[in-house]
């Protein structure tokens, strides 16, 4: 991406730097597909709030939350804003009756989620070496198109990724395959800057360093929104939502820290049961939702109605606008096979 120019300054350099950090980054440093995808719909978000504005004399500046709900009180004492839903996508017949379905949405997620944790604790733990990797293939469906016209959506593509065990900080420590091509992840370096590679941490997750986290959900949360970042188009819940996506769905989870991370997702507000869910595979099952309270996004995590594993994921808008209409289809995937390697391109 080129360098803004040199006669830009003050409020418009500054919006042009914000949405500069939202582009996607180049290949050299490929994201795993949630992250990925989080960042494109911050930036058709803002876009779209830009044409919003453009034809309203005024609006009212979006908040940022001043301070975090304790962890403990996120559900019982959260106002739930996002539409009532029996099914992925299909808004609520009414205030009242929305409010009442997402009421009962809420709660059945909690008691959702609390059994999908006492299945993931009855699993049997991986064993992995510092120097092996973790293997996971998928299918992703994405989303193109330029910014004055409605997204198209991709056919759904394998995609394969290779997660290095290994612990300590690493300049290079994974490799993705998609649409043909490797990609390593890495650590960029800017020239004439050293760095010391990526820690293990929510953003470079190993097994050892997941078995390490707080198995109270309460002490987990702390730990999520310390590493977490909310931003001007999101909340600091959200962010959260969309890390333990990530984790359930590009890891491999020792069984008491996946039971933490599902009862952890329960005290988030806003989170509800989706009846019936897609993953990018068509497979169908339930799911835990949660809306994008500034891009009017909903993520369904997808998981199967009888072993309660976890399938993949769906993102649907929840309201109008330019990229679609309430319900529009924006990207989807599925987790077809997960396990350890020892060697970047060698499969189970």
């Amino acid at each position: 991406m080129t360098a803004p120019m040199n006669s830009a300054s003050g409020p418009d350099r500054a919006a042009r730097d914000e949405v500069a950090a939202l582009l996607p980054v180049p290949p050299e440093r490929a994201l795993p597909a949630g992250v990925h995808r989080h960042h494109k719909d911050k930036l058709m978000q803002l876009i779209d709030n830009d044409q919003a504005a453009a034809s309203a004399p005024r609006r009212r500046p979006r908040v940022r939350p001043a301070l975090l709900v304790p962890a403990a009180l996120a559900v019982a004492g959260a106002l739930v804003v996002v539409l009532g839903t029996g099914s992925d996508g299909q808004p609520g017949a009414g205030p009242a009756k929305g409010n009442r379905i997402e009421a009962q949405n809420q709660q059945g997620a909690i008691v959702l989620l609390d059994r999908i944790a006492a299945a993931a604790e009855e699993t049997r733990p991986a064993k992995v070496r510092a120097d092996q990797f973790v293997y996971v293939r998928s299918l992703q469906t994405g989303n193109q198109g330029d910014f004055n016209g409605r997204v198209e959506v991709t056919p759904a593509a394998p995609r394969e990724v290779w997660m290095s065990q290994r612990p300590g900080p690493a300049l290079r420590y994974g490799l993705i395959h998609q649409d043909g091509d490797y990609f390593p992840i890495e650590e960029g370096v800017p020239d004439g800057e050293t760095s010391k590679g990526t820690p293990e941490s929510i953003h470079r997750p190993t097994y050892t360093w997941l078995a390490g986290l707080p198995t109270d959900p309460d002490a987990l949360l702390d730990l999520l929104y310390a590493q977490t970042e909310p931003s001007d188009v999101t909340d600091a819940h959200q962010a959260v939502f969309e890390a333990i996506g990530n984790l359930i769905a590009e890891t491999v989870l020792p069984p008491a820290n996946a039971a933490a991370l599902y009862k952890a997702a329960a005290k988030l507000p806003g989170v509800t049961e989706v009846a019936d869910a897609v993953d990018a595979k068509g497979r169908h099952g339930i799911g835990i939702a949660r809306v994008d309270p500034f891009s009017s996004v909903r993520t369904t995590w997808v998981f199967d109605r009888k072993t309660l594993s976890y399938l993949g994921q769906r993102d649907t808008l929840t309201k109008d606008t330019f990229r679609g209409d309430a319900g529009a289809f924006l990207g989807a995937s599925a987790v077809l096979e997960r396990g350890i390697v020892d060697a970047e391109r060698e499969r189970p």
